[in-house]
């Protein structure tokens, strides 16, 4: 088997789908890409078990075939190959000779036949959304997915199809968050879990624009087509928990803040706060807010104030600033509203200028102030 490729081209398109690959694995096999020739297009596929990635792009090849090319060498080499047409040559053994303008490099692969098959995309149902719309829910709900294996649902994001709307939904049981979207062509009523893995890689690799996704599923894995990309991955089996019970039904007061000025002061106030709790307080009276944090143990005490609007009574409330300054930094609108009551129950922060369609909703828990 013969095949002509742009390193550029291959490169590019390999650096799509290497996220996928796992370090440490089991399989030998696994650490390698499955290439795939016919009619003069070429499939690249990689895949840990769990999450299956293809790519296609056109080559010079007059013969049909497969091989397996071990990732790591051949991405090290790419990277350090200038743009020219690379020269595959492989041989009945799967021995493997890239020929360059100035070099020739020599690799062995392994046997096609041993690489994982793809999952078939059987009874499937099937919406559309935009890649843009996508990217920005996924975008968001990762922030809050939990890291504990323990609860396997929560270590995924909810994705909740209702009459033409999309949710995105994500806790570690410390925060929430939840993404809307009305542009999604669909008519289902349907929810599935998807793993925090694919839907990492698929942050870096999706465009933000208008493109339409063609995404399909059944019971046990999510298929999502984007041009020459397609993913697959298997769901996380598990029941996620009922969000809406934690979201307050009544925050009275309401305080609205500067996005990147709140952000910053949470910054630099947090530097002096106890280290495993990121503890900052805030004390809202009239159009003030102050922010301590405190580190007893060394000493430490940082404390700034700044504007607000406000409505509501005077309040001191605490929260976690490392996750206030990561929520923050999922809004694109210059203010913020914090919607609070009391200081044993949860805030709600949300942008105060959202785009038509397009409804995002952050949940904080308080933390319990040491008197």
């Amino acid at each position: 088997m013969k095949f002509i490729v742009s390193s550029s081209l291959l490169l590019k398109n390999l650096q799509q789908i290497n996220g996928v690959i796992s370090a440490n694995t089991v399989l030998p096999v696994l650490e390698d890409f499955l290439f795939e020739i016919q009619d003069k297009k070429m499939s690249v596929l990689a895949t840990d078990l769990e999450t299956v990635m293809r790519v296609q792009m056109d080559v010079e090849s007059k013969s049909n075939g497969k091989v397996c090319i071990p990732a790591k060498i051949l991405m090290e080499s790419l990277k350090n190959i200038p743009e020219q047409p690379l020269t595959f040559n492989i041989d009945k053994n799967f021995g493997i000779e890239i020929t360059s303008d100035n070099g020739k490099y020599k690799v062995m692969g392994e046997n096609p036949d041993n690489f994982p098959k793809e999952p078939a995309a059987e009874s499937t149902k099937d919406f559309e959304v935009s890649s843009s719309a996508f990217l920005s829910g996924i975008s968001k709900a990762l922030i809050s997915v939990s890291a504990d294996d323990l609860r396997p649902a929560m270590t995924g994001v909810l994705v909740e199809l209702d009459d033409n709307e999309i949710r995105f939904v994500s806790t570690d049981a410390h925060r929430l968050m939840m993404y809307k979207r009305k542009d999604v062509v669909c008519s289902l009523q349907q929810n599935f879990i998807v793993p925090k893995k694919p839907l990492s890689i698929l942050k870096n690799v999706l465009p933000e624009n208008d493109d339409p996704l063609k995404i399909s599923y059944n019971e046990n894995h999510l298929f999502i087509q984007h041009n020459t990309t397609k993913l697959i991955c298997r769901l996380i089996d598990a029941r996620f928990p009922d969000y809406r019970v934690v979201i307050p039904k009544e925050n009275p007061y309401k305080m609205i803040v500067n996005t990147n000025d709140f952000q910053s002061a949470l910054r630099r106030v947090s530097i002096f706060s106890n280290k495993s709790t990121s503890q900052v307080i805030l004390t809202i009276s009239g159009s003030e807010l102050q922010l301590a944090g405190q580190d007893v143990d060394f000493s430490f005490e940082g404390n700034e104030r700044m504007t607000c609007q406000y409505d509501g009574e005077d309040l001191q409330i605490a929260f976690n600033a490392k996750f206030m300054i990561e929520m923050l930094a999922a809004v694109d609108a210059a203010e913020v509203a914090i919607e609070l009551s009391t200081p044993n129950k949860a805030g709600i922060i949300r942008p105060l200028e959202q785009l038509e369609g397009e409804d995002i909703m952050m949940l904080v828990m308080p933390l319990m102030i040491n008197s």
